[in-house]
């Protein structure tokens, strides 16, 4: 017999996918109502029908296809180096003493590309992962897992959003705004000829009316959500650093990541514009390292100057990270247009003294 434990477990991970079944159903529904209903059944003039299908079946491919890469690709798991060795590992159990857990975990740490810590100014590990958590990376409960640039764990498609399928998830907003926005405005002249008794009562009455109906509600709620997250793009943000701002040596910065809208949306997007409409993967970096700029041209915020600012002077003095290569494609963003100040800032690493083993979800 199966512990119930194990049970439970199997019954949250079915309960998980209702979301995803709900929004596949709704699909699928509309297909037929539009396809079959209206186009089919109720509009008589061969060209509008005709431009009709064909752009909303063009629309409906790339709704799914974008829909599915946002459901199906898996979290991309950190490189191997900020995962503790089997022997720092055993070490690490084996110290009771804080103080000596923190010379094993900054002797590890000294080495890798990590720029962030926690709010009391240690570097960040992960005790479930058995890793140093890279820039932007958190620990999901939900998939019990470290996501890489994790933005937040979606129901609606039953994964984390993060660095792997983030601009999956970009385009599956996208596709689905026009979608609805397109059945909406097509849909509503039919809507209103059969709401003033216009067209014959036949069966296609009720579709065109609900859908028109479920189609307009979800353009409004999918307007306000695809606008923020382009707006987290354009400020390269996640959800998570959107309500609390990463924390650097110097303190909190939300700008931290920011290169400018042009290089922010690159990094989701990648260099070539021929990918940037398709839900294939085309991203920039590896998404355990990424390009930090410290000044903060926010208006919401004072600038900062490395000059004046003594906490970032003497980080950088006290120790450096070797710099981490990049990809071909990250490389030619860090250096494309930036200003030296910046390049300086991103090369410097510190280490913190006060390092503790904090567990964050």
């Amino acid at each position: 017999m199966a512990p119930s434990g194990s049970r439970r477990d199997d019954c949250r991970r079915v309960l998980c996918w209702v979301p995803v079944l709900f929004i596949s159903l709704i699909a699928a529904w509309s297909y037929y109502a539009y396809v079959v209903q209206l186009c089919i059944e109720t509009i008589e003039n061969m060209g509008e029908k005709i431009v009709y299908l064909l752009i909303y079946h063009i629309l409906f491919i790339m709704f799914v296809w974008s829909y599915w890469q946002t459901i199906f690709t898996k979290p991309m798991n950190p490189l191997k180096e900020f995962h503790l060795s089997h022997p720092d590992k055993e070490l690490l159990e084996r110290e009771d003493r804080r103080e000596s857990q923190q010379e094993i975990l900054r002797r590890i740490a000294k080495d890798l590309p990590i720029y962030t810590r926690t709010m009391s100014g240690a570097i960040r590990y992960c005790d479930r992962c058995l890793l140093l958590k890279p820039d932007r990376c958190h620990h999901c409960s939900a998939c019990d897992m470290c996501i890489l640039k994790m933005d937040h764990h979606c129901p609606w498609v039953n994964n984390c959003v993060g660095f792997a399928n983030y601009k999956f998830f970009m385009l599956f907003l996208a596709y689905s705004l026009l979608y609805c926005l397109f059945v909406t405005a097509t849909d509503l002249l039919y809507f209103i000829e059969f709401w003033n008794n216009g067209l014959p009562d036949t069966q296609a009455k009720f579709h065109i009316m609900f859908m028109f109906f479920a189609a307009s509600t979800f353009s409004v709620s999918l307007a306000f959500l695809f606008a923020y997250h382009c707006w987290l793009v354009c400020k390269n943000r996640s959800t998570l650093e959107a309500f609390r701002a990463p924390e650097f040596q110097h303190g909190p910065d939300k700008n931290g990541f920011s290169l400018g809208t042009s290089k922010n949306f690159r990094q989701v997007f990648g260099d070539e514009k021929k990918y940037w409409l398709l839900p294939v993967f085309s991203s920039l970096g590896d998404g355990c390292s990424f390009p930090t700029c410290l000044v903060n041209p926010d208006p919401e915020q004072p600038s900062l100057s490395p000059g004046r600012n003594p906490s970032i002077k003497s980080a950088g003095e006290s120790h450096q990270f070797p710099p981490k290569p990049l990809r071909e494609s990250q490389s030619r963003l860090l250096n494309n247009g930036q200003s030296e100040g910046s390049e300086d800032r991103d090369k410097r690493g510190t280490s913190n003294p006060a390092l503790t083993i904090e567990k964050e979800t």
